[in-house]
């Protein structure tokens, strides 16, 4: 062989150790995923890390990132983590180099999403629609949660069998919602019109709120149009539809219920204004009709004014002549506190010339319905009762002022053994 020869097939060797050092180094776990993390980081205008990576190459090309965290470039808190994000993308995805965003699947395990964050880097993405993927398999998520200001979401999983901007959208959606010491899983399932920051919305599916001595399961059907412009997120005409039991410790109450109204979530909380509700209950439970507006961040506050259509029969008696009145019975309610109603409840009541004003105590209301059947207690309230005229076995009384205290008095406890 002359030394020509023996030089070039030397150099065409080192060429091809070279090339395979190259396409060993290209076809890295740790190379493929940094790359696809920042196309991921640039199109989204996040900063996007991982602990580790494993990747198949063998048919569509699969990637598994672990401990993903995404944040807001500058900022210390993370937008969103997760303890596994899977992501299977075509070749041709990746030949383009984020010119074409087509991905066959997502699945994200145990994301968590902090919801004042995200609507902050909401409202700073560019109007309009902009690129997005198509994720021609959709996405999976389990065991997700999402944070906000005094209540959360949990458990939750959530199925898109296919998604891309501006087709329609279906998902199944299941989870808890936890604020305070009220818990409500659900099951539901979302359809939008399609996948916009317009777009009209639909959801139907099973809820079970629950506190500590009352449950209300019900089947519930929403219908509104999702705005998601401004960095907030809104539903516009929304109408709630609700029927279910309420489940006291020994007892179940049908009930059926409707809310409309205009919904926002923005900076962490939602309020609803303006807001109305109509509650269509049987037995225990009252007719009755009500607005006004509703505010969920640290706390619950409350503020509504409606009429009962009737004094329900399974209710306590009224005396004279507040039993003849035929007319609605006017109320007002204000509230502000734990979102699981613990917190007393201001109340004033109309009733004929009667008025009573001062405050009830909801979380005990379950346990006085409870006790109705073997008699007449008196309701958890304290306040005071004012009335021109009342009529009782053997006397009529004029001028009555009468004062309910949910305390004892120090007379009281002076007699106390």
């Amino acid at each position: 062989m002359s030394r020509r020869r023996a030089v070039a097939l030397v150099v065409i060797v080192a060429l091809l150790l070279v090339a395979l050092a190259a396409l060993r180094w290209a076809t890295r776990a740790e190379t493929v995923g940094r790359f696809l993390l920042e196309m991921a980081g640039t199109a989204s205008g996040l900063e996007i890390t991982a602990s580790a990576f494993d990747y198949r190459l063998r048919g569509t090309p699969e990637l598994v990132a672990h401990d993903v965290v995404a944040r807001v470039p500058g900022q210390p808190t993370p937008l969103l983590g997760a303890d596994r994000v899977l992501l299977s993308v075509p070749w041709s995805t990746l030949r383009a180099r984020g010119a074409v965003l087509d991905v066959q699947r997502l699945e994200l395990d145990a994301p968590v999403l902090d919801l004042p964050a995200f609507l902050r880097w909401w409202g700073q993405r560019p109007a309009g629609d902009g690129a997005a993927p198509v994720f021609v398999d959709g996405i999976g998520i389990t065991g997700g949660r999402i944070d906000a200001a005094g209540w959360r979401l949990e458990a939750l999983s959530i199925e898109l069998p296919e998604f891309a901007m501006n087709a329609p959208l279906r998902a199944h959606v299941r989870g808890r919602y936890v604020a305070a010491a009220l818990r409500a899983p659900f099951d539901l399932r979302v359809a939008m019109t399609r996948a916009s920051a317009q777009a009209g919305i639909g959801i139907a599916g099973t809820a079970a709120p629950t506190a500590a001595s009352w449950r209300l399961p019900a089947w519930l059907r929403l219908s509104g149009r999702l705005d998601t412009a401004g960095g907030r997120i809104a539903v516009k005409r929304t109408a709630l539809s609700l029927r279910g039991n309420l489940q006291l410790d020994d007892s179940t109450h049908p009930l059926v219920a409707g809310l409309a109204g205009e919904v926002l979530i923005a900076a962490g909380g939602l309020r609803i204004d303006p807001l109305a509700v109509t509650l269509r209950g049987q037995g225990l439970l009252p007719r009755l009709r009500a607005g006004g507006g509703l505010v969920l961040r640290d706390g619950l506050s409350l503020a509504m004014h409606g009429s009962l259509a009737e004094w329900p029969s399974a209710w306590p008696v009224l005396p004279a002549p507040l039993d003849r009145a035929q007319e609605p019975t006017p109320f007002a309610i204000g509230y502000d506190g734990a979102p699981d109603l613990s917190t007393p409840l201001a109340l004033r009541l109309s009733r004929g010339d009667a008025r009573f004003e001062g405050h009830v105590h909801t979380d005990a209301i379950p346990g006085w319905l409870a006790q109705l059947g073997a008699g007449t207690p008196l309701p958890p309230v304290a306040g005071t009762v004012r009335a021109p005229v009342l009529e009782i076995p053997g006397a009529t009384l004029h001028g009555v002022e009468i004062r309910i205290d949910d305390q004892p008095s120090d007379d009281d406890r002076r007699m106390q053994p």
